[in-house]
C-alpha cells in the first residue's frame, strides 16, 4: 500500500521537471551576471590593486566607509540623489495614474491603441539618443529658447543653471517613462467591477466622484505595491540620463551617487572607495525594500515576495 505524502507537501513529477528545465537557463544567466560578481564587494574592505587581485590586496577594514563619511561632497551628492529620485517617483506615478485613468475613458479602440503606441515609444529609446534630443531642444540656441524669445521672454540656461537642471532631469525622465509605467495601472483599472461605476452613476455621482471613490480605491493595492518597489530606487537617480546631460557647471545640483561613483571609482581609479559607496547604497535599498514590502503586506494583503 502506497504511503500518502504529507498534506501540503510538494512532489516533483514529470511536468515539474520540464518547468525547471525552462527556468534553468535564466537561473544560470542570473548566477553568472548577478551573483558571482557580488564577490567583488570584498574590494570595499581592501586597498584593491588590479595587479594584485582580490587575494593579495591589503585588507583595510572600514577605512573607505569612514573616508566616505568624511568627504565634504558626499552630503550634497546624497541630497541631489534623493531629491531627483523622489521627484521621478512621485511625479512619474501621478502622471502614470492620471494617464491610465484618462486612457481607459477612450472607447474608440483604434484611437486608444494609437495613443498608447505614441506614449509608450520613448521608454524603448536609449538615453544616449534622448539626451541628444534634449540637448538640441533645451540648449541656449534650442527650440525651447527660440520660442521663449519669440514671446518676448528671456532665455533659460536649462543645461547650465543649477536652479533649473534638476527640474529638467525629473521632467524628461517622467516624460520618457510615464506611458510605459501606466500599463500596470491600466490593468488594475480593468480589474475593477464595472457594476460599481454603474451603481455610482445611478446614484448621481459625477465622473470625478466615480474616479475618486471607485477607481482610485480599486487601484490602491497596486499603487502601494508599485510605491514599495520604486522605493528601492531612492538612491539611484539614473546614471545614463544624468551622465549624458550634466556637466561640471551643474555638479552642485545634478551630481548623483551613480555619477559620483563613476568619476571617483572608475575614472579616478579608486576602485575600493567606489565599491564601498556602492555597497552602502545597495544595503539602504535592500532595507527600504524589505520595510516597504512588510508595510504594503500589512495594509493591502499583497506583497512583492
Amino acid at each position: 500500500m502506497k504511503k500518502k505524502s504529507p498534506k501540503g507537501a510538494r512532489t516533483l513529477n514529470k511536468s515539474h521537471i520540464y518547468y525547471h528545465a525552462f527556468v534553468l537557463p535564466g537561473m544560470i544567466f542570473l548566477l553568472i551576471f548577478s551573483y558571482i560578481p557580488m564577490l567583488g564587494l570584498i574590494m570595499a574592505f581592501q586597498d584593491f590593486k588590479p595587479a594584485q587581485g582580490f587575494f593579495k590586496s591589503k585588507f583595510v577594514g572600514l577605512k573607505h566607509f569612514q573616508y566616505m563619511l568624511e568627504l565634504p561632497d558626499i552630503g550634497r551628492v546624497i541630497r541631489n540623489t534623493v531629491i531627483i529620485a523622489l521627484g521621478k517617483i512621485i511625479f512619474g506615478m501621478i502622471l502614470a495614474i492620471a494617464f491610465a485613468i484618462l486612457l481607459n475613458e477612450i472607447k474608440v479602440k483604434l484611437l486608444k491603441k494609437g495613443v498608447q503606441t505614441i506614449v509608450y515609444l520613448p521608454h524603448f529609446l536609449s538615453w544616449v539618443v534622448l539626451a541628444a534630443v534634449a540637448v538640441n531642444l533645451f540648449n541656449l540656441d534650442g527650440a525651447v529658447n527660440q520660442i521663449l524669445t519669440s514671446l518676448g521672454l528671456q532665455k533659460i540656461n536649462f543645461l547650465g543653471d543649477n536652479a533649473v537642471f534638476r527640474k529638467l532631469i525629473i521632467g524628461t525622465d517622467v516624460w520618457k517613462e510615464f506611458g510605459y509605467s501606466s500599463v500596470v495601472y491600466l490593468a488594475a483599472i480593468t480589474g475593477i467591477d464595472p457594476g460599481l461605476h454603474e451603481a455610482a452613476a445611478i446614484d448621481g455621482a459625477s465622473w470625478w466622484k466615480r474616479v475618486w471613490h471607485v477607481t482610485l480605491p480599486g487601484m490602491l493595492p497596486i499603487i502601494l505595491l508599485m510605491t514599495a518597489m520604486n522605493l528601492t530606487n531612492v538612491l539611484s537617480a539614473g546614471f545614463d540620463q544624468v551622465y549624458n546631460l550634466y556637466s561640471q557647471i551643474v555638479y552642485e545640483s545634478g551630481d548623483v551617487l551613480d555619477t559620483y561613483i563613476y568619476r571617483i571609482g572608475l575614472v579616478g581609479r579608486q576602485y575600493s572607495f567606489g565599491a564601498a559607496v556602492g555597497l552602502c547604497r545597495s544595503v539602504v535599498a535592500a532595507i527600504l525594500l524589505v520595510s516597504a514590502n512588510r508595510i504594503t503586506g500589512r495594509f493591502t494583503g499583497q506583497r512583492i515576495y
